[in-house]
């Protein structure tokens, strides 16, 4: 009796060694997102039912807009610290600041602004389609999560 359960036990160890070598060398034959996100990393909408993908783009976009609105009040007082404080400086003559030659080069930027922006550039326009399609095969997702953006923008 105790050599049949030795046995039985001896039997499956083997199995599961098979088993485990299979998996171990189907896994080196896999490229990386395979291993992380299985055969299928298609759409949200084929993985998850509607109130999972509104929950998950709610919470991700309520985080990216609550990031958004702090660090741009950051930016925003930093900017407007810093030109204030520019602003001061010249006024009481700790600095002199040649206003012509400024306007000069913010004249030149706007130039070369609007000769680079006739037309975008391959790599923009293949990006801006990614989005596109990637907004239509998810779009119970990216509303929820543009909504969760617009409430984390309000809190």
């Amino acid at each position: 009796m105790a050599e049949k359960k030795k046995d039985k036990s001896e039997e499956v160890v083997e199995y599961l060694l098979d088993k485990s070598e299979e998996v171990v060398g189907y896994a080196k034959k896999q490229r990386w997102w395979n291993k992380i996100f299985g055969k299928n990393s298609g759409p949200v909408a084929e993985k998850y039912d509607v109130a999972t993908q509104l929950a998950i783009g709610g919470v991700s976009g309520w985080c990216a807009g609550y990031l958004f609105q702090k660090v741009g009040k950051l930016a925003a007082s930093a900017v407007g610290g810093g030109f204030f404080l520019l602003q001061i400086a010249n006024h009481t003559g700790y600095i002199k600041v040649d206003w012509k030659r400024v306007e000069r080069d913010v004249n030149k930027a706007k130039k070369q602004l609007k000769l680079n922006t006739e037309k975008p550039s391959k790599e923009v326009r293949t990006k801006v389609d990614e989005v596109q399609t990637f907004v239509k095969k998810n779009i119970v997702l990216t509303g929820g999560f543009a909504g969760g953006f617009l409430l984390g923008l309000a809190s």
